[in-house]
């Protein structure tokens, strides 16, 4: 379920067929026929529609041959972890683990129905990945290593690289770190899937996570967590496990390809940072949010809706420049049409997608708003109602895509930026409103002060601001408002738009 309102300014269009014309990096991406896309260049992604289900090389649209024979692949299997205009991070793995031959981890768990350590028919790097399939009971599967050497995860984060061929019964994942044959240990429950809303991980595609230390959810034996979420130890680990649970009413097969160390967010933000970002352009932010983010000297970043410029209740071109120029904000892209906003670009075909993101580019651009960052309309960054992944064409017109997805809290770098997590309803409305209050950042241990302590990048998502009391889940008080920007400049955290923090990618 999306909590993001329905956007309704007078102008409700469809999305204007594109024109012909070169391809580029931003805003050329066009059908190419048969679930085919044009990519920068006019290279062609077929497939980007399929599953996927054969093994890839890293670089190559063909993999090279492996033990079982050639498996031709997709471009499109490749996750997006490298965002348009920026080269590659240089942020290296310090430590890594491919399940290539005699990588000594094993497979067990209650929930496991079969499984294979060295499948060479599906594999992102290398010639084969480890493949499980769980027994439909709900109990836990899992791929672990006890006893290896000591290791050090000061001020690093963990990444894992992994694939799900079939997400209908898929339940949650977890990763566990600790001693002692896990005796004691750590665990970050990273995803718990959804029948409804968009999610993180889909099926037949591989999918990046990055775990920090401000993400731990529990802790058992020897190990504990402070009343601020510091560890007691981020050193001296010698066992892993990555655990997958089904629904208990069917299977779920996995693929796991890597587990690696690097380091984490403090490298560049050592207090961490937060991005203050808004939706849909609400006029409300100039009037309410901006005063009380300028008290502090915080900037923002808007994702505008750009028929919604200069109905009733949202945002004008004139105060849309002023918080651009005048006042250090970023204005960024949310969708062109209000329709297109409205229906979700999940329920549009990708012809409409592309079309509606490449008007959007050229409003941005003809109104010299200088952001190359963008927020999905509802967060739904899945597949389009012809079958083509949104974020992969938001990728060819931006060099980010923020959803509303908060499972863990984003890193920088972030593990797939097209899909830029974001802490959205956050509210002080009556019991009943939904969403989340906002002691959940603001108190104790709460979201501010584990990402201050472990340094990570908390992106806040708002809406609209009101005098009196909220009644929905995208709205908060003026007062709730400041309450949070108190919190934040207390405890002395940089405050970013997102394209700054993207400066320090590489």
């Amino acid at each position: 379920m999306s909590n993001e309102p329905v956007q309704s300014p007078a102008e409700q269009d469809t999305p204007a067929a594109g024109s012909a014309g070169a391809v580029s990096r931003r805003s050329a991406l066009r059908l190419a026929g048969a679930g085919g896309l044009l990519a920068a260049g006019g290279a062609l992604l077929t497939g980007c529609g399929d599953s996927g289900s054969g093994g890839t090389s890293s670089t190559a649209t063909t993999a090279a041959p492996s033990a079982t024979g050639s498996a031709k692949v997709s471009a499109a299997d490749q996750p997006l972890i490298t965002p348009a205009g920026h080269t590659p991070s240089t942020r290296r793995a310090t430590w890594s683990q491919d399940f290539q031959a005699d990588h000594g981890w094993t497979v067990a768990g209650a929930g496991t129905a079969s499984s294979q350590l060295n499948d060479t028919a599906v594999f992102l790097s290398g010639s084969q990945s480890v493949r499980v399939t769980t027994d439909g009971s709900g109990r836990q599967s899992y791929v672990r290593r006890v006893g290896m050497p000591k290791m050090d995860l000061t001020n690093k984060m963990i990444r894992l690289t992994f694939r799900v061929e079939d997400v209908t019964h898929l339940s949650k994942l977890a990763f566990y770190l600790g001693t002692d044959s896990l005796a004691n240990n750590f665990r970050w429950q990273f995803h718990n899937h959804s029948a409804s809303a968009a999610n993180y991980v889909q099926s037949g595609e591989w999918v990046v996570v990055h775990l920090q230390w401000a993400d731990v959810q529990g802790v058992v034996g020897s190990l504990g967590l402070s009343p601020l979420g510091v560890p007691s130890t981020t050193s001296g680990f010698t066992d892993m496990s990555f655990a997958a649970y089904d629904d208990a009413s069917g299977p779920v097969t996995f693929h796991l390809q890597a587990i690696e160390l690097l380091p984490d967010t403090r490298t560049t933000f050592s207090r961490g940072a937060v991005s203050i970002t808004f939706d849909d352009s609400y006029a409300s932010v100039y009037s309410l949010a901006m005063p009380a983010m300028k008290t502090h000297g915080f900037t923002g970043t808007m994702y505008n809706i750009a028929q919604a410029a200069g109905t009733s209740n949202y945002l004008t071109i004139d105060q849309m420049r002023s918080l651009q120029d005048s006042s250090g904000w970023e204005m960024a892209g949310h969708a062109y049409s209000s329709s297109a906003h409205n229906a979700g670009y999940n329920q549009l075909t990708s012809q409409q997608v592309d079309d509606d993101m490449g008007q959007l580019r050229g409003w941005l651009d003809s109104n010299k708003f200088t952001s190359q960052q963008f927020a999905y309309p509802h967060g739904a960054f899945q597949k389009t109602s012809d079958g083509v992944p949104v974020d992969r064409i938001a990728s060819r017109h931006f060099s980010t895509a923020r959803s509303i997805i908060y499972e863990t809290v984003e890193s920088f770098v972030p593990a797939m930026p097209y899909r830029l997590k974001a802490l959205t309803g956050l509210n002080d409305g009556p019991t009943g409103t939904g969403g989340e209050g906002l002691a959940q950042v603001t108190g104790k241990g709460a979201k501010l002060d584990r990402c201050a302590q472990s340094g990570d990048w908390l992106i806040l998502c708002f809406h609209e601001l009101v005098v009196g009391t909220p009644n929905s889940s995208t709205q908060i008080s003026q007062a709730g408002f400041a309450t949070v920007m108190e919190a934040i400049a207390e405890r002395g955290m940089p405050v970013v738009t997102v394209s700054e923090a993207m400066k320090h990618y590489a």
